[in-house]
């Protein structure tokens, strides 16, 4: 990509190691809440949606109904004081983002999460002062797999799909991204198997294997071309 100029960035499972705390927190509440026949298992494989989604899926109940707002409000208070002191961002996660920077990149965040939530994911990445911005669910009519996070972090950038990546973790980024025109780079310290995440443009461990490997990777294309 010669005309790459912005990376899109998913936070959860891909910057940080989160997703096996939300789907426990979403356990935690669902079983309080009388809701036993639904493992962990089966919610950990539906994170990377929105609550939007994820909460249907895993109950039939809707986010916006009155039992879905009140577990949608005691799930946000679980992860919060139960699971977020225990996150952790990945190996190199920071200086791969500043790497990017000093190529030129502007980085914008673009998450299922809330805004509530994002404040405190960004600060354990290192994040907060190398974005360019951050879209978040609020943003948003519809979470992932639909491309409306997407396509308002390009907005927000000013930038067109073909002059972006994106950098995600589950199935659920690249069939958002998909549907925006935006190629995805794609990792597998989120959880999910290569077989999982078939369409991106290039799959790596984690952010420290795409740093390692920082100038063979679809990011460096730009540089490569100009040289």
């Amino acid at each position: 990509m010669s005309n790459l100029r912005g990376v899109l960035l998913d936070v959860d499972g891909t910057l940080i190691n989160s997703n096996d705390q939300h789907a426990q927190a979403w356990v935690d509440i669902l079983t309080e809440s009388g809701f036993d026949d639904v493992p962990f298992e089966k919610i950990r494989r539906l994170i990377g949606m929105g609550g939007d989604k994820l909460l249907p899926e895993a109950t039939g109940i809707e986010k916006d109904s009155p039992e879905g707002q009140e577990l949608s409000k005691r799930r946000a208070e679980r992860f919060k004081s139960h699971h977020l002191p225990t996150i952790t961002a990945f190996e190199e996660t920071r200086n791969l983002l500043l790497r990017m920077r000093a190529d030129g990149l502007k980085l914008m965040v673009a998450t299922s999460a809330s805004e509530e939530e994002l404040g405190p994911l960004l600060e354990i990445a290192g994040a907060r002062d190398v974005l360019d911005g951050a879209t978040s669910s609020s943003e948003a009519e519809s979470s992932k797999p639909d491309p409306d996070i997407v396509q308002a972090a390009l907005k927000k950038l000013g930038m067109s799909p073909d002059e972006v990546l994106m950098l995600g973790d589950t199935p659920y980024d690249i069939q958002a991204a998909t549907k925006a025109g935006v190629g995805v780079v794609a990792f597998r310290c989120g959880g999910w198997e290569d077989g999982d995440l078939q369409g991106a443009v290039a799959v790596y461990d984690g952010p420290a294997d795409l740093l390692a490997s920082y100038d063979q990777s679809p990011f460096a294309a730009v540089k490569r071309d100009d040289s």
